[in-house]
């Protein structure tokens, strides 16, 4: 059977370039406006965008890695690369959104005088790019989780740019310089539990958890319902990378089972049922089963053929 390896987030490398490339050039636009505008908050808001633009060029490099071919070193190639890009997107946005308490903080307890005017401006044209580019990752995000985790650094800045609008328009009607740190705090909030989300799905493809989305006891139950399957042990289901499900284990058949329609009966259910199409599976049957579990001696250890089921090798002194 053929096996599809390729990644999810491959698919998306345009869009993430052209995102990449906007938020890159708007954080130079706010960082400027912000210094020649004296607006601490539009210079805090242009390093959330560094910060964005890091993650999204972790994630394009992420993808670059996992086309490069597996070896004998690494057989599953660089897969996990995507993974750990997530993992990285997850733990900048932590350390983001603890910024913005930390500074949320400071100004609450000596707000700065906010130019508000350029703030606006700017705020609202961040607001529209970043919608754009959320709207560019929206689909990604769903196959793989190194693009959620570039679609949720977005997602932070179209709170941030919402946050940085209405603390301008509060600033501008009512010259309450309040309105900036308590707003910056609620974005870091509204942050949080996606951030959390994320960093427990790429903590669990690198502790290869089974998949949030399938049960282990139902793959189980399918394998058994399977004509000729009497039991499975050993049953191991895990994620390389996003959209790529590998399972591997071990089932005891009945003496009379024809093998090969076993195994062409499980990949066929396991594909169709659960999505999973790299499987391996080693069938077993109670002859086998006894004599692996026999301990290896001196007088019993040999070295059969290779056609024999049970081949074992023995090690002397």
């Amino acid at each position: 059977m053929a096996h599809n390896h390729g990644s999810a987030a491959s698919r998306h490398q345009g869009r993430l370039l052209l995102v990449f490339t906007l938020t890159a050039t708007f954080m130079v636009v706010e960082a400027v406006v912000g210094f020649l505008a004296d607006s601490l908050v539009l210079i805090a808001d242009a390093g959330h965008m560094l910060s964005d633009a890091a993650g999204l060029g972790m994630a394009l490099v992420a993808i670059w890695l996992a086309r490069r071919p597996a070896d004998d070193r690494r057989t599953y190639g660089y897969f996990r690369a995507e993974i750990l890009a997530a993992l990285f997107n997850a733990v900048l946005l932590v350390a983001v959104a603890g910024y913005i308490f930390y500074e949320a903080f400071n100004r609450f307890t000596d707000p700065p005088e906010v130019a508000s005017a350029p703030l606006l401006v700017v705020a609202s044209i961040g607001l529209a790019v970043n919608i754009f580019g959320a709207g560019l990752l929206y689909t990604g995000s769903k196959e793989s989780l190194n693009v959620r985790g570039a679609f949720l650094e977005v997602w932070k800045d179209i709170l941030g740019s919402i946050a940085a609008i209405a603390a301008g328009v509060i600033i501008l009607t009512t010259g309450w310089q309040y309105a900036d740190p308590i707003l910056a705090a609620g974005v870091g909030v509204l942050i949080l539990p996606r951030t959390w989300d994320l960093l427990k799905q790429a903590l669990n493809v690198l502790f290869e958890g089974t998949p949030e989305h399938l049960e282990l006891g139902e793959i189980e139950a399918q394998i058994v319902s399977v004509s000729g399957v009497e039991a499975v042990h050993d049953l191991h289901v895990w994620t390389v990378t996003s959209g790529f499900v590998a399972l591997s284990g071990h089932v005891l058949v009945s003496d009379d089972a024809d093998r090969d329609a076993v195994l062409v009966s499980l990949r066929r259910d396991l594909a169709d049922r659960f999505g999973i199409d790299h499987i391996t599976i080693q069938v077993e049957n109670e002859a086998l089963e006894s004599r692996l579990s026999q301990p290896c001696i001196v007088e019993s250890c040999y070295e059969p053929s290779p056609t024999d089921p049970a081949r074992r090798l023995g090690h002397h002194d």
